[in-house]
């Protein structure tokens, strides 16, 4: 078995560089300046204990990769990507139907597989990293690099999942087989929804001045999704003090780890973001049930401006977006 990682970004790369390193085959697709530095110089895995750097096979797309039959896709990209990604899996191997893995925030990305592909699984990250360089990942885990769970879509274990989960329990994650997968996403999609914030406010948790407005986002969530009779109570995936203290979190060379995906994607300068998987998630659910979100709107709103204008993180505060959410609420009762 050969994993190909679609998006060796944070994620992608320290997974790939963690499965290498416990002598698993690993191919990885990058892109851009990323690629580059990966083929040239190779991949550079950074945690608070090591300083390692993997040559790794390296594509920039799926058809340089040559898959064959015993790949398993793991597709890291981020969830605006993945239909592009699904397609060019597809047409750079027709007559294969390779298994998908979806590693990635939001729950939309496993239905989209299931378009193309038969054979869909998906995962809960858990996993504190950052690809901030061309040619870096870093992952802040001193003890484990993180807690990666999975099943097969829409729900059971099979198998191949119980295979996945052992290679990477093999490679420094933690890692189990779940047949209820997808509550363990709607439960991650929860806590994601702070990642809007921090690419809008900057990082900053429950804790802090972001405390208040992500609380608010979140109880949003969870109503829409109780509206809509999702199961998303996970505690283990809530408690992220808990699991960041049993991995170990520890800062590389004095940087401790910042932010999310949403900020990291601001500060890389990525041109994107997955917040339409994320807050517009809530907003699509509350939308087909007629439940109000209107906090989750204006974060999905400002987020993408945060992106398209070219701001940094901090340039609202979380007092500000707020009153922007509370201006929303009055303009939509009238």
């Amino acid at each position: 078995m050969r994993y190909v990682i679609f998006g060796a970004g944070a994620v992608g790369g320290l997974v790939g560089a963690r499965l290498h390193q416990s002598g698993h085959q690993v191919q990885l697709i990058a892109r851009g300046a990323h690629y580059e530095a990966i083929e040239r110089d190779g991949l550079t895995m950074l945690s608070p204990t090591e300083r390692e750097t993997f040559r790794i096979p390296v594509a920039r797309d799926a058809s340089g990769a040559e898959l064959h039959a015993q790949d398993v896709i793991l597709l890291c990209v981020k969830a605006q990507d993945t239909w592009g990604a699904l397609l060019a899996i597809r047409d750079a191997a027709p007559h294969l139907q390779l298994p998908i893995v979806c590693m990635q925030n939001g729950v939309a990305s496993e239905e989209m597989a299931l378009r193309l592909f038969p054979e869909v699984h998906g995962a809960v990250v858990l996993v504190p990293a950052e690809h901030l360089e061309p040619g870096v990942v870093a992952g802040y885990g001193a003890r484990l690099s993180g807690r990666i769970d999975l099943g097969r879509y829409p729900d059971g274990i099979d198998t191949r999942s119980q295979q996945i989960s052992e290679a990477l329990a093999a490679s420094q994650f933690e890692s189990e087989p779940r047949a209820r997968i997808m509550a363990h996403k709607y439960a991650k999609l929860i806590q994601n929804l702070a990642n809007g914030v921090e690419a809008i406010c900057g990082p900053g948790q429950g804790d802090g001045p972001n405390g208040e407005l992500i609380e608010r986002l979140r109880a949003e969530g969870r109503a829409v999704l109780s509206a809509a009779q999702i199961e998303f109570e996970v505690d283990d995936v809530a408690d992220v003090a808990g699991r960041w203290a049993q991995i170990g979190v520890a800062p590389i060379d004095g940087r401790r780890h910042q932010g999310g995906s949403g900020w990291q994607s601001v500060i890389r300068g990525a041109g994107s973001i997955e917040t339409d998987y994320l807050n517009g998630e809530v907003v699509l659910l509350g939308r087909q049930l007629g439940v109000g979100t209107p906090l989750n709107e204006v974060v999905q709103g400002l987020a993408r401006e945060t992106i398209s204008a070219g701001r940094e993180p901090g340039w609202l505060t979380p007092a500000q977006v707020l009153e922007l959410a509370d201006a929303r609420s009055i303009d939509c009762s009238v």
